[in-house]
């Protein structure tokens, strides 16, 4: 096995390091539909007919990774022009994207656990290199200290648990409440960090305003469901526990959605905005995960799947106001429609999904987790309004702020490309039409 991924690993870097953006494009979206061609479904379960057996919760994430990851090269196409630094961009692109495609491939947890923290390598010279402003060296200290702090833990509960029972291998866990809260807390908290948990989240907003358009994409496209899928893994092994002390989790992602719904409400950097409904949105797939029921990891892996597309989405519109803007103020973007009226569709139909409103998987999501939660205690149901309330609220802000007014920054005339309709195109189209395919979803929780 390790010789395997040592020989892709090469393979790799010598294609990304040989070839232009535009070939990285067409040979991710060629690869991801290769990937289909090979395998199966059979009871829940795919197999690839060289043997290798993994199930649909990968299948769905590893598709994610190949269309973000291409979607970001697209978005991506002046670090090419301009020439900064492109070759090394694209070898750490390509490192990234293995690592994940890697993460995701694994059925050990000790493996999970290596790869886990190794898409922290190239996601810290991504930030470093590549972004905007001197901000950005205190960023990826916030991302790696932030994650280093779980991962220590992680690894040794890792260990222990090992040590104590038979396999490490998913596959082979047994549904069990072991060794109570504590470790339970260690073996979680490193994924709760990295989706990341309220309180927990300081590094996601730094992250995201000073990483540059690919590192916001694969940030909130890809990245930040680790954490989610780590926890829809490990999860079975505490199922009691949580029904428990998941409490605490439970309203804390709750209250904290709500206060986070009030900061993006003062929010004039649209990153910053963009950035922290993130947080509101892991919070709610959290809430409905520490439920342990199954219309709650239901609903959590379809809240993923749209919020992988739709927030990476929005940030590349950002990305495309600032290129003719050079600001990423609300205040100095006003009156884009009188400038760019094209774009303007586009925007408009993302912060809609952004709310949940049909045909996305975000709706899809929101509604079984809504459920979920209801069930659980109606107690909740005046946090769940303000959640939704104030998620409306704040995509109205954002889309109202930088699309109406009296122009007052100085922007460069210059047409949007039809690279850039194509890249807020192609985040729409599978938001909204993979809801027809939802019982992909649905299945894998019945098989695992």
């Amino acid at each position: 096995m390790l010789n395997i991924i040592l020989s892709l690993f090469g393979l790799i870097i010598r294609i990304f390091i040989f070839f232009e953006w535009r070939y990285f494009f067409c040979g991710l979206l060629v690869l991801r539909f290769m990937i289909g061609s090979f395998i199966y479904f059979e009871g829940g379960f795919i197999y690839r007919r060289i043997g290798i057996v993994f199930d649909l919760l990968r299948y769905m994430l590893v598709y994610l990774t190949f269309w973000i990851v291409a979607l970001m090269f697209l978005a991506s196409v002046m670090v090419y022009n301009y020439n900064k630094f492109s070759r090394e961009f694209s070898l750490t692109i390509g490192i990234l994207c293995f690592f994940l495609i890697t993460m995701f491939f694994m059925g050990d947890l000790v493996w999970l656990y290596i790869f886990f923290e190794a898409s922290l390598i190239p996601t810290f010279f991504l930030i470093s290199g590549w972004g905007y402003q001197p901000e950005r060296l205190r960023a990826r200290l916030y991302l790696f200290f932030y994650t280093i702090v779980g991962s220590l833990p992680l690894l040794l509960g890792i260990l222990y648990l090992g040590s104590h029972i038979s396999t490490l291998s998913f596959s082979l866990f047994s549904v069990e409440s072991y060794e109570g809260i504590l470790m339970c807390l260690v073996i979680i908290g490193a994924f709760l960090i990295k989706m990341p948990i309220f309180l927990f989240h300081l590094w996601l907003p730094k992250a995201h305003v000073e990483a540059p358009v690919s590192g916001s994409i694969i940030l909130a496209g890809v990245l930040l469901k680790l954490g989610g899928y780590g926890l829809l893994r490990v999860i079975i092994l505490f199922p009691l526990t949580l029904i428990v002390f998941g409490k605490v989790f439970l309203v804390l992602s709750l209250v904290g959605g709500v206060l986070i719904r009030f900061i993006c409400l003062r929010q004039f950097d649209l990153k910053a905005l963009i950035a922290y409904s993130s947080v509101v949105h892991i919070g709610l797939a959290l809430a409905g995960m520490m439920v342990v029921g199954t219309w709650g990891h239901q609903g959590t892996l379809t809240l993923m799947l749209g919020h992988g597309l739709c927030s990476s989405g929005l940030f590349a519109g950002a990305n495309i106001i600032y290129e003719r803007g050079g600001t990423r103020s609300m205040l100095l973007n006003k009156g884009i429609i009188n400038i760019f009226p094209s774009i303007v569709l586009w925007w408009f139909v993302l912060c809609v999904c952004n709310i949940a409103a049909p045909p996305s998987l975000n709706l899809l999501g929101e509604i079984r987790l809504i459920v979920t939660l209801v069930s659980w205690s109606i107690g909740v149901c005046g946090l769940l309004a303000g959640v939704s309330f104030f998620s409306a609220a704040y995509s109205i802000y954002l889309f109202a702020m930088v699309r109406h007014g009296r122009v007052l920054g100085s922007f460069g005339f210059f047409d949007i490309k039809s690279r850039e309709f194509i890249v807020l195109i192609l985040h729409w189209i599978p938001l909204n039409v993979i809801i027809i395919k939802s019982d992909l979803v649905f299945t894998w929780l019945y098989s695992r």
